[in-house]
């Protein structure tokens, strides 16, 4: 795949009031160079000037407006989701601003409160999974699109994804050093090229490895529900893959009670229970 660097959205992105100030200060100064020329005004009102999305390039701008967009996103500070899983329901409720997390199932509960992780295990039965890996896992995938307008992600054009012979344009998100679990994972966002709506996720996996892989897994979104303004997953298709190209779908995973919010959710939720214990990083 070849790979076009095409912006970086990150911690050190110049903030907007730092940009019109500069912006301002150089229009002074031509003016004073030149008397004689007319000065433009500025904008009568600033403040209503989109500033978000000016961030983001426009390839990943258009998938983010396709699904209700980016300022309404950030707006947003709980979401849950319920999975069926062979043990029973699983609940996942995320803080959004703080990505403390808390995954309820009928044998264990696996929590994070921003800076620790804790497991609490039911019934005499020992959790299998790896913790660290497992935290944040399902919310990463769910929250497509909108998860990879965080800070600290890079973007490029990639070629695009042909399947059943409809073109998909990909944008690949890679992180920089420190970022998350795995900075070295990566993804591409496949999308319809009219409709701007994500089709297709690939991903890598790279927890506990060192570097980056070449080995790309696929999901394929496609049955989309519409939430409190945004259009999020109803359900994904894992698909088999062959030479980094899905190939059969593999299985399914449905999602039901989806709770997207502005209301900050209870802090007690992710504080660890005294029956927990605290795991430490691999």
């Amino acid at each position: 795949m070849k790979y076009v660097p095409i912006r970086q959205k990150g911690n050190n992105s110049l903030p907007m009031k730092a940009t019109i100030t500069t912006m301002f200060a150089f229009l002074v100064l031509v003016g004073c160079k030149n008397n004689n020329e007319a000065r433009k005004p500025l904008p009568k009102d600033i403040s209503k000037t989109d500033v978000t999305t000016s961030i983001y390039p426009e390839r990943i701008t258009k998938v983010f407006d396709a699904h209700g967009g980016i300022d309404t996103w950030n707006t947003m500070k709980t979401l849950s989701f319920t999975m069926n899983r062979p043990n029973g329901k699983e609940i996942t409720t995320t803080h959004l601003k703080t990505r403390a997390e808390r995954i309820d199932t009928p044998t264990y509960t696996l929590g994070f409160d921003g800076t620790q992780l804790w497991l609490d295990e039911k019934n005499g039965e020992s959790y299998q999974g790896r913790p660290w890996f497992y935290k944040g896992l399902m919310l990463y995938f769910y929250a497509m699109p909108f998860i990879v307008g965080d800070d600290g992600i890079n973007y490029a054009d990639t070629e695009p994804l042909v399947f059943e012979d409809v073109s998909y344009p990909g944008v690949l998100i890679s992180y920089e050093a420190n970022v998350g679990e795995s900075p070295d994972d990566e993804y591409i966002i496949y999308y319809d090229e009219q409709t701007g709506q994500m089709e297709w996720l690939a991903y890598t996996v790279t927890f506990g490895k060192d570097g980056k892989s070449k080995d790309f897994h696929f999901i394929r979104y496609n049955n989309w529900k519409a939430v409190n303004g945004l259009i999020l997953p109803k359900s994904m298709d894992w698909y088999n893959y062959e030479n980094n190209m899905p190939t059969k779908k593999r299985n399914t995973v449905e999602f039901s009670d989806i709770i997207l919010s502005r209301e900050t959710p209870n802090d007690s939720l992710f504080v660890k229970p005294v029956s927990a214990k605290y795991i430490e990083r691999p």
